[in-house]
């Protein structure tokens, strides 16, 4: 059996409210909602109901009684044999701001959770170079074979020079390839390779970005 991490986010027009306790009673309904529903499509759960009613009715209610619009935003997903939750507060009286879901294989369960705290604080877009849509790395590869040829670099060397600026751009998107929060000297790679675990998806959440 594996685990299923929900994570969602929920709007409200002010701090005032977020910090609310009806707010904050409303995001753990919308979120066991959203977990009995088996979607990450917002639609979907705002259409599922809760005691009678459908979700976005309670959103609805709950906005009229504390004079605000409420949105859920979006919704993420993430089912494996493990999942990691990481939520960081960015203000200390605020709700959580970023939320990181983390799925491993059993064996990368030990060090899941710092590497969701790295996702956290490094938002790579992408989990392997494989992810990466081809046009973005042959763009990446273009311009990359440009700015040398501009340099002046000769044209033996080009297709090194490409190679080594194609690889920092993979350091800067990509899960796997980035230095370690806690440990630049590794890659996320060999963070879960020490431990002979793999990460098989992620989402991560920073409200309003």
């Amino acid at each position: 059996a594996g685990q299923t991490g929900v994570l969602i986010e929920l709007n409200s027009e002010t701090d005032f409210v977020a910090k609310n306790a009806t707010f904050i009673a409303l995001a753990e309904k919308v979120l066991a909602s959203a977990m009995a529903a088996g979607t990450d499509d917002v639609p979907a759960i705002l259409a599922s109901t809760v005691d009678g009613r459908t979700v976005q009715q309670v959103i609805d209610e709950t906005a009229a009684t504390l004079g605000e619009k409420l949105v859920l935003r979006r919704v993420a997903r993430v089912v494996a044999p493990h999942v990691a939750v990481y939520l960081h507060k960015v203000n200390k009286d605020l709700p959580p701001q970023v939320g990181v879901l983390l799925g491993t294989d059993a064996a990368g369960a030990g060090v899941a959770r710092d590497v969701a705290m790295h996702i956290a604080a490094f938002s790579p877009p992408y989990l392997p170079r494989d992810e990466v849509p081809a046009e973005t790395v042959a763009s990446e590869r273009h311009v990359a074979e440009e700015t040398a040829r501009n340099e002046g670099k000769p044209e033996g060397a080009l297709p090194k020079i490409v190679e080594g600026r194609l690889n920092g751009f993979f350091k800067e998107q990509v899960l796997v390839d980035q230095p370690f929060a806690k440990d630049n000297k590794k890659s996320i790679a060999t963070v879960l390779d020490e431990v002979g675990g793999t990460a098989t998806g992620f989402a991560r959440f920073r409200v309003g970005a």
